[in-house]
């Protein structure tokens, strides 16, 4: 596999699959940014992986995803939160057939735009 990447393998019956962390770091930032009330993603200073906002941590039991994002003004964070939650647990799941933990929205900011 690639150099200083890490790999989720889900084993099949012809061999095995093996998806980068970095793939399912830009599924989970592409299913938060289609959720409705969220202004964007914010940057990490110290990114584990190429996606914005973006921070798993994979073990044998499955991921545990971290979103930082940004809210727009007046929409109800916790409502927002919980949908965000709801999209890229069910994004990952579906596109990749591994088991998502956790997924922890961390709101950084509210947007006025």
């Amino acid at each position: 596999m690639g150099e200083n990447k890490e790999y989720m393998t889900h084993p099949e019956e012809l061999g095995c699959i093996h998806i980068s962390e970095d793939v399912l770091a830009s599924i989970s930032a592409g299913a938060a940014a289609e959720v409705e009330g969220i202004s964007g993603l914010m940057s990490l200073a110290a990114k584990k992986s190429n996606a914005k906002g973006v921070r798993l941590t994979v073990d044998d039991d499955g991921a545990s995803i971290d979103l930082y994002v940004m809210i727009q003004y007046g929409y109800a964070i916790p409502e927002v939160a919980e949908k965000i939650q709801n999209a890229v647990s069910g994004a990952i799941e579906s596109m990749t057939g591994f088991t998502v933990k956790a997924v922890n929205v961390h709101v950084g900011g509210v947007s006025f735009q």
